[in-house]
């Protein structure tokens, strides 16, 4: 089970990572949002900052239909996200080796091409630190 601590490791993890100030978690890359956490709107009451939620971007509808269709107890919209590539996760049904999968993913989609060297160099570094090296 992830949490918003998970979360905020693994995304300041990633390069050339801001992290914006709000009352939940709000990460982006060149300026561009890949992971945030979900803000609830609730007829008549102020909206509700769900850190139990994150937002992903998910790069494009088709993706983020297969997502909703292939795991609706992990992942959910709303009418208000429509039409955007964007899907809800709910953190307590992913384990953290799902969470970075996904943080990563939704990194890559948003960071400029000249930034996605920087991810494999950062991998790299993390495998030579680990002593695992790469196997053939």
């Amino acid at each position: 089970m992830a949490d918003v601590d998970d979360v905020r490791r693994l995304a300041l993890a990633l390069p050339h990572v801001a992290e914006i100030e709000s009352d939940g978690f709000d990460f982006r890359v060149a300026d561009k949002g890949f992971v945030w956490s979900y803000p609830e709107r609730r007829p008549g009451k102020p909206r509700l900052i769900r850190t139990d939620i994150a937002v992903l971007y998910v790069g494009d509808e088709a993706e983020k239909q297969a997502l909703l269709l292939g795991e609706p107890e992990v992942f959910f919209t709303t009418p208000g996200y429509g039409g955007w590539p964007l899907v809800m996760l709910r953190l307590t049904e992913v384990d953290v080796e799902r969470l970075k999968e996904l943080i990563t993913d939704a990194w890559r989609m948003r960071a400029p091409d000249t930034l996605g060297g920087d991810l494999d160099e950062s991998d790299d570094a993390v495998v030579r630190r680990s002593g695992l090296g790469t196997l053939y």
